[in-house]
């Protein structure tokens, strides 16, 4: 590969008049910006752990009263993005939220897509557009850009989810912001009732729905549910997984992240390909290790781990009597519509 002309070698006036124009030369540079090979990452490999996290969570709810925190959260920040950038990966915020009994979350709406992990705890609820979603363990609740959304808790004792948010990349093309509002009226009973049996869904006299986001929430007992009969009917299969999707069109559930959830039998080892795309997992329940290029995370139960992109990786259940679940986010959604994803072999 052809040595590229340095900054330095260029004469110091000529600089100062490139500057004094607001230009900046290519060739110095464009190493920097086109690699070779593989991409520059600043993600790195990096895992949270619930059992540290969790006391600190619940100490900002001693410290701060709702009313001057609006949201709750303790963001999952990656060192090779700068933990000032409140980022997991280049295009994924994580945040664990806290929600204590009898608090409300003020109704807002934002352009950054958002959903919610449930990770501990009972009684509350996030209302979308209308739509009251109660919040268990394990459950996936959406909140699309655009939509209103509010969180309440009528239960009496914490409840803690997991924010995954594009927020970095909504942030970067100057496309994020919220706008407040008033406490919603519920106008609908759950959406996922309609949608319990794949491959049907509501034609009411022939006509199909058109809403963008006909399903908000996502119930675990039916995930899991889904998951253990899929390893129970093809015991062949490697990768016991299921993807979150739009039930009425096939597609992702959401437009810019992917989310799936992945079921490892005791004692198994699952290796996955090297994907252009950096990975979230989240471990629901079980334990599991995650290994790639040389770095092993340990996961327990509710901890969280991010890895990135063009590495394979790999995943173990070290129990030899207990299944272990976890829940995966990518911008997958995202690579694909610029034509970016690859997966090497």
């Amino acid at each position: 590969m052809l040595e590229l002309g340095r900054l330095e070698d260029l004469p110091e006036d000529y600089r100062a008049a490139l500057t004094a124009q607001n230009l900046v030369p290519l060739w110095p540079s464009l190493r920097a910006v086109l690699p070779p090979g593989k991409p520059a990452r600043r993600t790195q490999p990096i895992a949270w752990s619930y059992q540290e996290l969790r006391p600190l969570l619940l100490r900002a709810g001693d410290l701060t009263p709702m009313e001057k925190a609006e949201r709750r959260v303790l963001v999952m920040a990656n060192p090779g993005h700068g933990l000032e950038k409140m980022q997991a990966t280049s295009t994924i915020y994580l945040g664990m939220q806290l929600l204590l009994p009898g608090e409300w979350a003020p109704a807002h709406r934002h352009t950054p897509n958002a959903v919610r992990m449930i990770v501990e705890g009972e009684g509350a609820y996030t209302t979308v557009d209308g739509e009251k979603c109660p919040m268990s363990r394990g459950d996936l609740i959406l909140t699309p850009t655009g939509l209103w959304h509010e969180h309440g808790h009528d239960g009496d004792k914490p409840v803690v989810w997991l924010d995954v948010l594009d927020l970095p990349m909504v942030y970067y093309m100057e496309a994020s912001y919220v706008t407040e509002g008033n406490a919603q009226s519920v106008n609908g009973e759950a959406t996922e009732r309609a949608y319990q049996r794949g491959g049907v869904v509501p034609a009411p006299v022939f006509n199909r729905v058109g809403q963008p986001f006909p399903m908000l929430r996502y119930p675990w007992a039916d995930v899991r549910k889904a998951l253990l009969a899929l390893a129970e009917s093809q015991p062949g299969i490697d990768a016991v997984q299921v993807a979150y999707v739009n039930p009425e069109t096939g597609a992702d559930c959401q437009k810019l992240l992917g989310f799936s959830a992945l079921m490892l039998r005791p004692g198994q080892r699952l290796d996955l390909p090297a994907r252009s795309t950096a990975m979230v997992f989240h471990l629901i329940e079980g334990a599991a290790d995650v290994t790639l290029d040389g770095n092993h995370l340990a996961l327990a139960e509710a901890d969280t781990c991010c890895v990135p992109g063009y590495e394979p990786v790999s995943l173990r259940n070290p129990s030899a009597d207990r299944p272990a679940f976890l829940f995966i986010a990518d911008d997958a959604p995202l690579q694909k519509k610029l034509g970016l994803y690859e997966v090497r072999t």
